[in-house]
């Protein structure tokens, strides 16, 4: 297997990983109410402490990546996540002002899992050339879609048979030893990495987008690039939606399912893996139909028309779904507008990796920061719609933000640079 793609699936399972890390909570919620006494808006708390620290810290773990490489950084920060997953199995009700200390404990490993993604954006813009990157951003992300789905009877089990606790233990484990494994098959670059053939390297340098010179790791561009760039903007602000409607999926489809629609607990948590088998399928799908168009039409189709497709898409399944006057059917019209929102996730990864260069940590670090002010405003703003109007209502909001997500990408210019807004020069290249 070429090395640039054993590093595409190891990131695949180290996203996956994340997803059991932070998602492990929901599952262990209700024994952790009953030891600690603390009501469901505390732990509806304790569970957007995490979002705050992971939105609060992305552009700064962007800038990480870019100031040291991703090798590094995403093995640190695989060590800092697992160290406060065990930390929080170490929370005993003695403790004083234990819900603070649970606040805490989540906020941290949310802050130390800022720097997944950005790392992996790194990655791809040092190692992936630019007609395979719709398709490896696709294998990454399907990471969350696996991780995700895995997440509940893997979870369940270990609380069942051995306790809360031990899901925390377990969960660090495997991330650690992940992050081991990380940090001895991985190179920031090519040239770096003694198992890369030459042809490889070849192949790799061919493929990847004009550069600046002056952009080089350690000279990141300035915040004010980055945040006055339209493009940069466009995109964060559609990523915004992206992450408002997921994160429905990731906090209330379940609910949904159960309180709304009526189905009884063991069909649904069957419906409610639909959702996430269809973002694992629609962010490989997606990415490889992105990358085989870029290859025929150029960048315009194959990444911006990918996205504007994909989201508006999803705004249709999801709007449709609520009309659905069955239960399981209404999950499976739901469950492809997860699917569809996915075909455009390798977009905006690949499109930040291919602007930004040597600062994509940086640039898609504040996108993505964007994306999960979303899921925080999911979390709250979802639940009080449906209490003052409807269920309906609250995903109909989700699709009318898809839409507008979707017509952003038609202002954005794929084929812009950034760097050339610092040294005002074309790339080396040309």
């Amino acid at each position: 297997m070429p090395i640039r793609w054993l590093l595409i699936f190891w990131m695949f399972a180290i996203s996956a990983i994340s997803f059991l890390d932070r998602v492990n909570i929901s599952i262990a919620g209700r024994f952790i109410q009953q030891e600690f006494h603390i009501d469901d808006l505390q732990l509806g708390n304790v569970f957007s402490a995490f979002l705050v620290g992971y939105a609060m810290f992305q552009a700064s773990a962007g800038r990480l990546a870019d100031r040291f490489g991703p090798r590094l950084i995403l093995t640190l920060g695989t060590l800092w996540w697992g160290v406060f997953t065990a930390l929080t199995a170490m929370v005993s009700a003695g403790m004083a002002s234990v819900f603070l200390v649970l606040l805490a404990v989540r906020f941290s490993l949310g802050a130390g899992e800022a720097v997944l993604f950005p790392s992996s954006n790194r990655l791809v813009a040092n190692w992936i050339p630019s007609q395979e990157r719709g398709l490896a951003n696709g294998i990454i992300f399907a990471g969350v879609g696996a991780g995700a789905g895995m997440t509940p009877p893997l979870v369940t089990y270990i609380v069942l048979h051995y306790g809360w606790r031990a899901s925390f233990w377990i969960s660090a484990v495997i991330g650690l030893a992940a992050g081991a494994v990380w940090y001895g098959i991985a190179r920031d670059r090519p040239e770096d990495h003694p198992w890369v053939t030459p042809r490889e390297t070849a192949l790799i340098e061919r493929g990847l987008p004009e550069t600046v010179a002056e952009l080089e790791i350690g000279k990141p561009l300035p915040w004010r690039v980055i945040f006055g760039n339209k493009d940069v903007m466009a995109i964060s602000f559609s990523y915004f939606t992206y992450g408002y409607a997921a994160w429905i999926f990731f906090a209330w489809f379940f609910k949904y399912l159960s309180d709304v629609r009526g189905l009884d607990l063991k069909s649904s948590a069957y419906y409610a893996t639909l959702p996430f088998i269809a973002m694992a399928t629609g962010s490989t799908v997606g990415g490889r139909i992105s990358d085989i168009l870029t290859r025929r039409y150029g960048n315009r189709i194959g990444r911006c028309g990918v996205a504007v497709a994909g989201i508006a898409l999803a705004a249709v399944f999801i709007a449709s779904g609520t009309q659905v006057q069955s239960a399981r059917l209404a999950s499976v019209v739901l469950a492809g507008g997860a699917g569809a929102l996915y075909l455009s996730q390798s977009s905006f990864w690949s499109v930040t990796a291919d602007m930004a260069g040597a600062s994509a940590g940086s640039a898609s670090g504040v996108m993505n920061m964007y994306g999960q002010i979303g899921g925080i405003v999911t979390a709250s703003l979802t639940p009080l719609i449906a209490h003052h109007f409807s269920w309906t209502a609250s995903f109909l909001v989700a699709a009318a933000l898809c839409a507008a997500g979707s017509l952003v990408w038609l202002v954005v210019d794929p084929e812009v640079k950034l760097g050339h807004a610092v040294v005002g020069v074309h790339d080396r290249k040309k």
